[in-house]
């Protein structure tokens, strides 16, 4: 299992995903599920996956093939983040028909999940969510954060915190927050961490991106901090006792 999160916000976009592939009794693995492509000047594109894991690798090793070999249709050629969804779509659809029913492998689940964002020059921002059927969703001024993998504990303070308004390092601090809640209830989600926040228009300048092991500093700082005063918060909720004035 996995978890990441992608944030469409005024500013720009953030992502931050984990990058444990397995967590058993006595074997933990990693990987990145976080990949960028970038067209200097041109584009910035960021995608996430999550789910099987041969089938994200199998896709993002495709795009990579594609654009080196300057096929008809590759993510330098597109006119819209929308059109390059829809491609990453197809081929997650094409890679795991090879384990359709009566083939090899049948049974064997191989979706896969992924959350593709950035920017081409001439055009808006766009963060999209691409299902394993290969349709896709975008994020909303509602909602402007998309989540894949193990979604349910980190989701509340995202719904809490993040407006499309909300600054990036506000944002970047709850995406973290959000993906330690995560970790604190599912061992198959787990560190290195990894950040990005790409400034919108910032087309010819790097994403600003850091890595953070389980025991970094800051991580462990924001950790403490975090426990400290939700029990802070929670200790100065209202008595309960006012609902049982009286009885007896």
């Amino acid at each position: 299992m996995t978890y990441c999160i992608g944030i469409k916000l005024n500013e720009g976009l953030v992502f931050c995903s984990d990058s444990r592939t397995n967590a058993g009794a006595d074997r933990v693995s990693t990987y990145s599920k976080l990949h960028r492509f970038s067209i200097v000047g041109n584009r910035q594109l960021m995608l996430m996956t999550a789910g099987n894991l041969a089938t994200s690798q199998a896709v993002v090793a495709q795009i990579e093939r594609d654009l080196k070999s300057d096929t008809a249709f590759n993510i330098s050629k597109a006119e819209y983040v929308s059109e390059i969804a829809d491609y990453i779509g197809e081929l997650g659809v094409k890679e795991q028909g090879r384990y359709a029913s009566g083939g090899p492998g049948a049974g064997f689940n191989a979706e896969a999940t992924y959350i593709l964002g950035g920017q081409i020059k001439g055009q808006s921002m766009e963060l999209y969510l691409i299902y394993p059927e290969g349709n896709h969703i975008t994020a909303s001024d509602q909602y402007p954060f998309l989540q894949i993998g193990e979604t349910k504990y980190g989701k509340p303070i995202l719904d809490r915190i993040i407006r499309p308004e909300t600054d990036h390092e506000t944002a970047m601090r709850c995406a973290l927050v959000s993906m330690d809640s995560t970790m604190r209830s599912n061992a198959t989600v787990g560190p290195p961490i990894e950040l990005l926040f790409y400034q919108a228009d910032s087309l010819s300048e790097p994403a600003r991106y850091c890595k953070l092991d389980e025991i970094d500093p800051y991580l462990v700082d924001l950790r403490r901090s975090w426990d400290e005063n939700i029990r802070t918060a929670f200790d100065q909720l209202p008595s309960i006792s006012c609902l049982f004035e009286g009885d007896g």
